[in-house]
């Protein structure tokens, strides 16, 4: 770890008050749900990781407990305990109690950071129940405590009270750094319950960011043998005893850093050449690292952060990284005659079919667009990051010991140009004839009479007869009905020009009139909610996984608009006899309630695809804006969801077996309908 900076109350600047953000916690958080839950967790794991990528700390461990709280400790240099000079009180409760109070305003304090700039433990306490601090500094411990609550003589909230000053334990330690410890507020949230997954798969990512960082995560709520769904039978009678009472517990840390983290994506996959390029630069204030490997896959898959932030929507540093790219290999594949003198130069995209990619820069003054820092809005970073992966590349190129793998990016190219111009072909042919954005969709989509996108919404149904029985139930004005005929084609496993030959594709890329792949452009869709359709049986989740992987890999700026959603039709239809009753359950856990509330008598029917339902119904339990349960389909984590799509849908069979095995229940349907029967049964019997 480098030399310690003196980090005190000094360093800390106060820019304004507290109060806010009970008041509005989703212009904070983004939003009072998973997400925003999460977002909480993220801010005081940033402050950790800010000391990580500072020089500052080497360990970071994050554990939720059986009660729903969570912490999160560091071996940095521990938040200033002196007194502040301004507000008189210790800095320790200046971090915790104002907004935009930190030492992040002050380059000398961190030269890179990514948190909000010392809103994010603060807006931490005001949204929870309780929150505990506990420093370790100069040999000392120290340890404060906040509360919200109500307060009947002011009739507020209060948020993030202190229940007394900073306190000196007068222990001596030879620890430092800074642990905190929080219950969120079930006021505040819609859910308290973090996600194993969610935190797994962001601090997984954060140790690839930062070389040699550990980082522990332990919850409480699972033993190992639970996580790992071992079962104590005659098949598996190597049960781990430790495992029934031991905590899940995992340890992060990757010396290869971001070249690990690209192998980690490309696990399963063909690979061009067995080890990523990497490199290493600055250029003008920006450190730039970069690590890339082709596989045989035909989509790029480009992962970039600032900061350690991630930026699924990119920005000026990737235009920068993707420009480098262009230059350099353009460069090479004239030098060794793959390119002649009067062939044109290779298109970027030709160089990024089937590439993995992460992108890492840090930077000062960071301007993310929007809240949740999404995309970077800095136009000063793009010509620093083109400059340094030229150079790098360059670099590498000009060495012997990368010419075979040089050789096989530009033989990659070669290929990909040749599907691109072959789907270029396609599309001037298609042109020629109609326009690529209206191919014939005669007998196809029923279109809507409304001319207004953002009120138009298209259901993407599975089949004639579904598609005929939307089409009844449909208000007209603003549903379309675009039925499909057959199985959409996998595009995980096909070039462009293989995914623009095939009709059901073709037919969603004309409906929905706003291109594809980097032509794409969600601002002429025609429609602001694509909602999928789709039986609830094992054909219709396919056609589910099918369509969004299209979505996914081809516009992905669809979803990260939060346009594309999934329609739930109910399950099963719990009445009586006659029709006197009738009941909609969407999962297992509504089916009892349903049956309690018809009473006596009840029948159960269990839809197995919407075909057998009627247009009455269809409208009533799936359609209907009123009344119907539509389920957003968001990215949360970009690289999550690759490696799930490149897990379902690609060739990783073990992979696939592994994922099924620990989440499939194929059972469960049947043996619950079973056990409401056998309640049903028992209930007359005793009757």
């Amino acid at each position: 770890m480098e030399e310690q900076h003196q980090y005190n109350a000094n360093d800390i600047t106060i820019l304004e008050g507290l109060d806010a953000v009970r008041l509005r916690p989703g212009m904070y958080i983004g939003s009072t749900g998973q997400k925003g839950l999460h977002h909480i967790l993220w801010e005081i794991v940033d402050n950790a990781i800010d000391e990580a990528a500072n020089g500052y700390a080497d360990s970071i461990d994050v554990h939720i407990y059986k009660d729903g709280s969570v912490s999160v400790e560091d071996n940095g240099r521990g938040i200033p305990t002196d007194i502040h000079p301004k507000t008189k009180v210790s800095g320790v409760q200046v971090v915790f109690t104002q907004l935009h109070a930190g030492g992040k305003f002050d380059e000398h304090n961190y030269s890179f950071s990514g948190g909000l700039h010392g809103v994010g433990a603060s807006v931490t306490n005001a949204l929870s129940k309780w929150l505990k601090v506990r420093v370790y500094k100069e040999g000392k411990v120290y340890e404060m405590e906040f509360h919200s609550f109500y307060d009947e003589a002011k009739k507020k909230y209060e948020s993030g009270v202190p229940v007394a000053p900073l306190k000196d334990l007068k222990r001596k330690t030879d620890k430092h750094g800074t642990f905190v410890h929080f219950m969120p507020d079930d006021k505040v949230f819609a859910t308290t319950n973090f996600q194993l997954s969610t935190i797994s798969n962001r601090l997984n990512e954060l140790a690839f960011l930062n070389r040699g960082l550990k980082i522990t995560l332990t919850d409480e709520r699972i033993t190992m043998n639970e996580f790992k769904g071992e079962e104590d039978d005659e098949e598996n009678v190597q049960l781990d005893l430790m495992g029934v009472t031991q905590p899940y517990s995992v340890t992060y840390c990757y010396e290869g850093g971001i070249s690990d983290f690209v192998l980690h994506l490309n696990e399963g996959k063909a690979k061009l050449f067995p080890a990523p390029i990497y490199y290493k630069g600055e250029k003008d204030g920006i450190l730039v690292e970069f690590a890339i490997q082709h596989t045989n896959d035909y989509t790029e898959n480009l992962f970039s952060f600032v900061n350690n932030i991630p930026t699924p929507e990119g920005g000026f540093h990737e235009m920068g990284f993707r420009a480098g790219i262009t230059r350099v290999l353009n460069d090479y594949a004239r030098e060794t005659k793959a390119l002649k003198e009067k062939d044109p130069n290779f298109l970027g995209d030709d160089f990024r079919e089937g590439l993995t990619a992460v992108l890492s820069i840090k930077m000062k003054n960071v301007q993310f667009e929007g809240q949740t820092k999404t995309k970077l809005g800095n136009p000063e970073a793009r010509s620093p990051v083109e400059g340094c992966t030229s150079e790098g590349l360059h670099e590498l190129a000009a060495n012997k010991d990368f010419k075979k793998t040089f050789d096989e990016m530009i033989k990659k190219a070669q290929g990909a140009a040749k599907a691109r111009i072959a789907a270029r072909q396609a599309k001037d042919t298609a042109r020629a004839k109609n326009s690529i954005d209206s191919w014939t969709l005669v007998g196809k989509l029923a279109s809507c009479t409304g001319r207004h996108p953002e009120e138009n919404e298209l259901f993407i149904v599975e089949g004639d007869s579904a598609g005929g029985t939307a089409k009844q139930a449909r208000v007209r004005q603003f549903q379309s009905i675009l039925p499909l005929r057959g199985k959409p084609l996998n595009v995980e496993k096909k070039r462009i020009d293989q995914v623009l030959a095939n009709e059901e594709i073709r037919t969603i890329i004309s409906a929905l009139g706003a291109g594809i792949g980097n032509d794409f452009n969600v601002e002429k869709i025609n429609y602001h909610k694509v909602i999928i359709l789709s039986d609830a049986d094992q054909d219709g989740f396919h056609i589910r996984c099918i369509l969004l992987t299209f979505f996914f890999r081809y516009m992905r700026e669809l979803v990260n608009a939060g346009k594309v959603y999934i329609g739930m039709p109910p399950l099963y239809k719990v009445y009586k006899q006659g029709g006197s009753v009738e009941e909609y359950a969407y999962d297992d856990s509504e089916l009892q309630e349903k049956i309690d509330k018809v009473g006596r008598g009840y029948l159960i029917q269990r839809y197995k695809g919407l075909g057998e339902m009627s247009a009455e119904q269809l409208w009533k339990t799936t359609m209907d804006p009123e009344h119907r349960n539509l389920t957003q389909v968001t990215i949360e984590d970009a690289v999550a969801a690759d490696n799930m799509i490149a897990t379902l849908m690609g060739d990783r069979v073990d992979g696939r077996k592994e994922f099924l095995a620990r989440n499939a229940n194929f059972n469960k349907e049947d043996a619950f309908i079973d056990r409401v029967k056998l309640k049903k049964e028992n209930s007359d019997e005793e009757k």
